[in-house]
């Protein structure tokens, strides 16, 4: 199967600071590229050099056979890549019905009529039918979450950017969406930036991770997370400490 993404030599500097260095990475329709790393490894610079909020200094990115990469933001967005953040910022004094419309008509350039039609199915894919007609601001920080998986999902986008969704959430509700994930996963590429390291490994094919920017390690999520490379970034445990 063709990959969605293909990036390859992706590199942003700051100056002397270096914040993507030289990555590629390759996601298909139906996998789950889950990204890992402290804070400060670049993991925000690499989406945003991805749906186009910062510049690459160097390298390629193709999206479903085309090169976007000196697209604008919201051309790649129309070209197919939808991003879902850590802090939801739905419209508030909208509801959720709106929310989404709103996504389905500017986002995806559907006219009214059908935008209204595909952000009814979104949301029912999401869970939040008998919400739909609820002001955002008065969600719980779940359905806030769900909200903001539906307005990307509303683009209709084939390259699906998840930037720590799961943030903030309890075990319970992190379950939740780890399922909604899981659901939504055969139908888009998907790169997934997470803390929650459990919510990876429920959800995600591969665990890429990140360290200043520079890809450390990446394969399976069990793999990754047990490795030593990783083990010494999170909890400072020398490599040859775990021989």
């Amino acid at each position: 199967m063709n990959s969605v993404l293909i990036a390859k030599g992706l590199a942003k500097s700051y100056g002397s600071i270096v914040v993507v260095d030289n990555l590629d990475l390759q996601v298909r329709k139906g996998e789950c590229l889950g990204v890992i790393g402290p804070n400060g490894a670049g993991k925000t610079s690499l989406f945003n050099v991805l749906d186009g909020g910062i510049r690459a200094d160097a390298g390629s990115i193709v999206l479903n056979g085309e090169d976007v990469t000196n697209l604008p933001r919201h051309k790649r967005a129309r070209k197919g890549i939808a991003r879902a953040y850590q802090i939801p910022q739905p419209f508030p004094d909208l509801t959720v019905f709106e929310n989404v419309l709103v996504s389905a008509t500017f986002a995806s350039g559907m006219s009214r009529g059908a935008a209204g039609t595909y952000a009814m199915s979104v949301i029912d894919r999401v869970g939040l039918h008998e919400r739909r007609n609820v002001i955002a601001g008065g969600l719980t920080l779940l359905d806030r979450k769900r909200l903001e998986v539906a307005k990307a999902l509303a683009a209709r986008p084939t390259l699906l950017l998840l930037d720590e969704v799961a943030g903030g959430l309890t075990e319970a509700e992190v379950g939740v969406l780890v399922e909604l994930i899981k659901a939504i996963k055969p139908d888009y590429a998907i790169v997934w930036i997470e803390h929650v390291a459990h919510a990876l490994t429920a959800a995600a094919d591969r665990l890429l991770a990140l360290h200043f920017g520079r890809l450390l390690i990446e394969g399976l999520p069990e793999v990754v997370l047990n490795s030593p490379q990783v083990r010494e970034i999170y909890l400072g445990i020398a490599a040859d400490a775990t021989a």
